[in-house]
Parts: structure tokens; C-alpha cells; sequence
């Protein structure tokens, strides 16, 4: 069953929060596309995920480079469809039911600080749960990761 998870991002900005993440991804063979707004911030992640720890290495490429079917991780503008397990949805990019039940997880990060990714969000929770999906809601308000909200499938 299709999940969707929220993580609501208090302390950390996305790149560092996406680390972990990844990683557990790829722990369980899972392929993810990164779904962003903006070719811009796509590069910028891109540089970043080059320059993280070398122990750490998270392997990885751009939408439309050579080789992007054998990424495990596949940066990605909205409105372009790439196969996957896991889909992680940055810069308040939308995610329709269908596509949620079309994964094994779907991952929506979105910042404190911005109030349209905020309002975004929202509206992406109550949209997808309308629908009968399962959600999350994490936040790191305390710190660590807490769950603070659950819907089960209908």
C-alpha cells in the first residue's frame, strides 16, 4: 500500500534533511526521483549531493543527462515522468493521488519558513487524504523526528 509522508522541515533546510532520507531509500534498493521546481535549485542540489561525505556518497544525476535510467537517483523537474520508488517532492511541487499509488512512498519536504510551501502542503495533506490515501506528518519541531499525525488508507 502507498504511503505519503510530510516532513516539516524546522531545523534543517532540505539537502540536509534529504541525506538520511536518501539513503534509507537506497538501503532498500528503492530508485527515487527528486521532483523540484526549478532547474536552478536542481543544479544547486546536484552540487551539493556531489560535495556531501565521501563514505556517505549518494549516487545520482540530472533529468536529461546521459545515463539518467541507471541513476538510483534521478533529479527532476515537475511535469517530467521518470520510473521510481520512492518520489520526493521539493520547493512545494504538487503530487496527484494517482501518482502517490503509483509508488511505495511518496515524500513531501517543506520548509517552516515558507508560507506558500506551508499553504502547499496543506492542501496536499487534506487533498490526498480526501482521496483515502495514507499520510504522515512528521515534524522536527522537538528535535528529532516525531510522527504528529496519522491517516490510515479508506
Amino acid at each position: 500500500m502507498s504511503e505519503v509522508y510530510f516532513y516539516h522541515l524546522t531545523r534543517q533546510n532540505v539537502d540536509q534533511a534529504l541525506l538520511p532520507l536518501l539513503g534509507k531509500c537506497l538501503a532498500n534498493s528503492w530508485r527515487v526521483v527528486i521532483r523540484g521546481a526549478e532547474a536552478q535549485g536542481l543544479a544547486l542540489l546536484n552540487d551539493k549531493l556531489w560535495q556531501g561525505p565521501v563514505e556517505a556518497f549518494l549516487p545520482h544525476g540530472l533529468a536529461g543527462e546521459a545515463g539518467e535510467a541507471e541513476q538510483p537517483i534521478l533529479l527532476a523537474l515537475a511535469g517530467q515522468t521518470h520510473p521510481h520508488d520512492c518520489l520526493i517532492c521539493i520547493a512545494g511541487v504538487e503530487v496527484s493521488a494517482e501518482e502517490v499509488t503509483q509508488a511505495k512512498r511518496v515524500c513531501i519536504l517543506f520548509q517552516n519558513d515558507n508560507s506558500a510551501d506551508l499553504q502547499n502542503a496543506r492542501r496536499q495533506w487534506k487533498t490526498l487524504t480526501q482521496a483515502g490515501l495514507a499520510a504522515k506528518y512528521w515534524s522536527q519541531a522537538e528535535g528529532n523526528w516525531e510522527l504528529q499525525a496519522e491517516k490510515a488508507a479508506v
